[in-house]
């Protein structure tokens, strides 16, 4: 895959302020944070905080930054984080922390101090993006001196929170559009070519490298085998070009890449992946499969 085949910029060079702003000019708003994120975290108060994080710059007022937090904090109960949205066109991971915080979060409320932060960005969220506003990945941006108000945000959050944190899920999705839109536009914006890879049909998680956990993640993924399918190894026995660490189950350098997955010391992380784009799922199932996910990884720690 060539940038050459993109709508924006010429093939060789990296983008600049003009193609960034002519990217950002086609993007519009296709659903509502209001509606679909908010309203829902407003019906849950009476057993979550609402706390407001930040705000993103580019509409403070359109789009507030929540977490959602246990009223009943233990501080001899481990803590779990659950974050959903970091790609905000990936909707299950956004929809599936809300239904988690309208269902299962109750099983746990009394043994662990829950944080959900279910659209990390909201902007991404509405325009159905992978990126944000100024043509960044909050995900790959996860480290000190962040560029993406996103991921700083709930960065300084965490860090002032200043507690341990036991297990991180990060709940995200790959989509056909990964092909047609995302990594094309990757390949303009650097400059560099970026080769199309299988979509895996199913569920399947990402782990850190530096600590996979391997029977937690065995775990999470027969939770989910109840819901929806596993998704299979393709014809190189790989999952998105990486090689498989187990059934369902690849590795990535979380801190490295600049992974949300990356952002605490929980012993225990991973990164969901769902295929909206199988014949053989819906979007209800694709939330269960999150809401299983999310609670497998609490029951197993």
């Amino acid at each position: 895959m060539s940038d050459s085949v993109y709508s924006i910029g010429q093939q060789g060079q990296p983008w600049a302020d003009n193609e960034k702003g002519l990217w950002l000019a086609k993007q519009n708003i296709k659903r509502s944070y209001q509606d679909e994120v908010l309203a829902k975290l407003e019906l849950l108060t009476a057993s979550f905080d609402m706390i407001q994080y930040g705000s993103l710059s580019v509409d403070e007022s359109r789009y507030p930054l929540y977490i959602m937090q246990s009223k009943n904090w233990q501080t001899n109960n481990k803590t779990v984080l659950v974050t959903g949205g970091v790609h905000g066109y990936e909707t299950s991971g956004v929809q599936g922390a809300i239904r988690f915080l309208e269902t299962n979060a109750k099983d746990f409320s009394e043994q662990f101090n829950i944080i959900v932060a279910p659209c990390v960005s909201p902007w991404g969220y509405e325009t159905i993006n992978r990126w944000n506003n100024n043509a960044i990945d909050p995900n790959r941006s996860f480290y000190p001196n962040s560029p993406a108000q996103e991921s700083a945000a709930l960065m300084s959050y965490i860090l002032e929170l200043d507690v341990d944190i036991a297990m991180h899920i990060d709940l995200h999705e790959t989509t056909d559009t990964d092909n047609s839109e995302f990594r094309p536009a990757l390949s303009a914006r650097d400059a560099i070519e970026q080769k199309s890879w299988n979509i895996p049909d199913g569920f399947y998680l990402v782990a850190d490298s530096t600590k996979p956990e391997a029977d937690f993640q065995r775990a999470i993924n027969q939770a989910v085998a109840e819901v929806t399918h596993i998704a299979p190894a393709d014809s190189d026995g790989k999952l998105i070009g990486v090689e498989l660490e187990q059934l369902g189950v690849i590795n990535y350098a979380a801190r490295e890449l600049g992974l949300c997955m990356g952002l605490t010391d929980a012993p225990y992380v991973t990164t969901t992946e769902v295929y909206p784009d199988s014949p053989l799922v819906d979007d209800e199932n694709c939330i269960k499969a999150q809401v299983a996910a999310i609670s497998a990884a609490i029951a197993f720690i």
